[in-house]
């Protein structure tokens, strides 16, 4: 299925400029973005899995992973085929990969942004994640399926790369309540050698929706050798506690996945250690993930220390809330930041 990709605009020497992601695609007749799945037809770009669902599950929250975003809830999440990465490591290379290793077939299952709101209310879901592949090489789909969302009283949430333009950012803000954005690693030869991409306009994004009152988690997952460096660890760290230290830093463990298949996982003891850098840099909420580490997936007081979120098990399988008035240490009364309803 395909729909107009309206975030975009015609150049003067008659390409079209995709506006959707930092890839900054300019396409001539007949070409494909980087994406795969944004392509010029008839003189328009054109979105080719609008209403194509490549994935779909009902997942908890804290999987996306969001753990300061309405906990222990339940996510409708679906995603597309296509990406505007090539991370040697993706997790779901086979659909984010997939139209560029097929000759640019496209499969998926009808799902329209009306019924994407529907199950989402039928599963009793509170909010509905784009997910699974990069949501803003699918932007005009997303964007339809959350303005829909937000007008029944669903919230929505970006987990994402953080390639938006600032025009893709702006235009789905009014709807866009969340983002989980990945900080894949500190290093410019580390995006470009291993995602296909570049460092600065990730970190743009993470400041400009944060400005745009988009409430932010982010992610790392660490590499050995590759971004697992203290030096790396603690810029990454440094960025975000400058920035804003009570924004939430998820790190988690790699495992052999894709075109690093022999590449060893990540040691429990790097991700200790990840965690102990994150604290010492001034950062309130940091967890570790992909491992079974209770103490390092909980939530704590910034204040006294107490446990005022309990996580263990697998993500998302035992969380016990013990935020009491929406947000507030219940031994302190210090606030703790979040979208809790």
């Amino acid at each position: 299925m395909s729909s107009l990709a309206w975030l975009s605009s015609k150049l003067s020497d008659g390409r079209i400029a995709c506006e959707a992601c930092s890839q900054h695609c300019k396409l001539s007749e007949g070409e494909y973005g980087i994406c795969g799945i944004r392509k010029v037809e008839n003189g328009e770009l054109y979105l080719l899995t609008y209403g194509l669902a490549a994935a779909l599950n009902i997942d908890p929250i804290e999987k996306k992973p969001m753990f300061h975003f309405l906990p222990d809830t339940s996510i409708f999440s679906f995603g597309t085929l296509g990406c505007n990465f090539s991370c040697k490591f993706c997790q779901n290379a086979d659909i984010s990969q997939y139209p560029k290793e097929h000759h640019h077939e496209i499969i998926g299952r009808p799902l329209s942004p009306k019924d994407a709101v529907a199950l989402t209310l039928e599963h009793g879901c509170k909010s509905i994640a784009y997910t699974y592949n990069e949501p803003v090489v699918f932007f005009e789909y997303t964007y339809d399926t959350a303005k829909l969302a937000h007008e029944v009283g669903l919230k929505n949430i970006y987990v994402t790369s953080g390639y938006e333009t600032h025009k893709a950012i702006d235009t789905i803000a009014p709807y866009l309540d969340g983002m989980n954005i990945d900080i894949k690693g500190h290093t410019q030869s580390f995006y470009k050698d291993i995602c296909g991409a570049s460092l600065k306009p990730v970190l743009d994004t993470i400041e400009y929706a944060h400005k745009k009152g988009i409430w932010i988690e982010t992610t790392t997952l660490l590499i050995p050798g590759l971004n697992d460096s203290d030096d790396e660890i603690r810029a990454i760290a440094k960025f975000q506690a400058d920035f804003d230290p009570s924004m939430p830093w998820h790190i988690s463990g790699f495992h052999p996945m894709y075109k690093m298949l022999d590449t060893p996982r990540t040691p429990a003891s790097t991700l200790a250690r990840a965690y102990e850098i994150g604290k010492e840099a001034g950062l309130k909420y940091v967890y570790v993930g992909n491992i079974d580490d209770a103490s390092r997936e909980s939530t704590y007081c910034p204040s006294c220390q107490k446990i005022v979120i309990e996580r263990h098990g697998n993500i998302g399988q035992y969380v016990t809330n013990h935020l009491v008035e929406a947000n507030h240490c219940p031994t302190c009364g210090t606030e703790i930041e979040g979208v809790w309803q």
